[in-house]
């Protein structure tokens, strides 16, 4: 799998992404021909080397010789939607502006589409994010990673007037984001470079297992009292697995009806828990109790923990550090049986379909309506899911 991953030191801005990808071996001709799908006027692409703290470094500079207008979500949407651009291109280029427009309004109490954009909404703010997201895909970027990111503190000037750094836009697009400041008073994370990376990136921290192909550093504008760079990494990652980190959230319960438990599993599911489980177990004074045991994202931890509080007796959770999960690759489909549409879920393994699982819930339904028993739905559906699975291989010349 080939993936990158940016080392944020010096935070990230969307002009640092592209001159890192570029400086890594993105071919700036291929990107500027993209681009011109755009039919965008009035702005000229112009990249330079340079250093930061003795570090040679690429340094993306877009100059534009028309007054920049104010853009809506609506504008810049239209602007990508008639573009010559790929669907792909066009959809992550789209996420991206939508969360920016999202923490927009969050800020100002509006709603999305009443946001108006100013500096984002300016034609160099359009080609950083659709150039990375073309650059991703030129470079055949399937999976993103990032550091912790740098973040600057003090004031920045801004259409609003002076703003607090990081900027409340940026603020808001990094909550659930690992960041920190080293008391730097200067903007190093911009809301552009925040909105790029939250919403292409799968996940944040240490650097995955990777064999490393090119390098490349892209640099800010500013000269800082740290090289202002952003640091890329490209390479493939030998591991078969997919990762993610979660943590587990515990807690001992003796005194509650057991009857409630399914009711509680289930609004935990519906607020983001991965697995839920119950253990059985013996207390003090040799009660009968349950180990209640939640694995979860870390940004799920608060939502979780509401739940927990308010619909059991106890009186405390523990929470346990951030863990690396390795796991396989899945999907989720629907496929066409003899009981009509059913949904399954398929697991991989290097590269190759492991198992096919039907869906418990559909299983039991297809039971109740056909009077049959659920252990024989169950295996006619995974018999008819791998039927299924191996004429798609036999078409497509796929391995899944």
């Amino acid at each position: 799998m080939r993936v990158a991953y940016f080392d944020c030191f010096s935070g990230i801005s969307g002009d640092m992404i592209l001159g890192a990808l570029i400086d890594a071996g993105l071919d700036v001709g291929q990107l500027e021909s993209e681009l011109r799908r755009l039919n965008l006027s009035g702005y000229q692409i112009r990249t330079e080397e340079t250093k930061r703290g003795g570090i040679r470094a690429t340094q993306l500079k877009v100059t534009t010789s028309e007054e920049q207008k104010e853009r809506n979500l609506n504008d810049i949407y239209q602007i990508i939607e008639k573009s010559g651009l790929g669907t792909s291109v066009k959809s992550k280029s789209k996420q991206i502006f939508l969360r920016l427009a999202q923490a927009e309004a969050k800020i100002h109490g509006k709603t999305a589409a009443q946001i108006h954009f100013h500096e984002v909404g300016a034609v160099d703010a359009i080609v950083d994010i659709v150039g990375a997201v073309i650059a991703f895909e030129k470079l055949e970027i399937e999976k993103l990673y990032a550091s912790r990111v740098h973040v600057g503190t003090g004031f920045v000037k801004s259409s609003h007037g002076l703003l607090p750094l990081p900027a409340p836009a940026t603020t808001q697009l990094l909550r659930g984001v690992p960041i920190y400041s080293t008391g730097i008073r200067n903007e190093l994370t911009t809301p552009t470079g925040a909105a790029i990376l939250t919403t292409l990136c799968n996940d944040f921290g240490e650097m995955p297992p990777m064999k490393v192909e090119k390098t490349g550093y892209g640099a800010g504008s500013r000269e800082l009292s740290l090289p202002n760079l952003l640091r890329v990494f490209i390479g493939n990652c030998p591991s078969q697995y997919e990762q993610d980190k979660v943590v587990v959230l515990e807690t001992n319960i003796d005194d509650m009806n057991p009857q409630l438990y399914d009711h509680i599993m289930e609004h935990l599911f519906q607020k983001g828990a991965k697995d839920v489980s119950l253990t059985p177990v013996y207390m003090k004074k040799n009660r009968p109790g349950i180990v209640l045991s939640i694995i979860a994202s870390p940004d799920k931890i608060d939502e979780l923990l509401e739940v927990v509080f308010k619909e059991t007796t106890t009186l405390g959770v523990r929470i346990s550090e951030e863990k690396m999960r390795r796991k396989l690759k899945r999907e989720s489909r629907t496929i066409h049986t003899s009981y009509g549409e059913v949904k399954v879920k398929l697991s991989f393994l290097d590269g190759k379909l492991r198992d096919i699982v039907p869906e418990y819930e559909e299983c039991r339904r297809i039971a109740e309506q056909y009077g049959l028993p659920i252990r024989k739905v169950y295996d006619e559906v995974k018999k008819e899911a791998r039927e299924n699975a191996k004429d798609r291989r036999e078409k497509t010349g796929s391995e899944q």
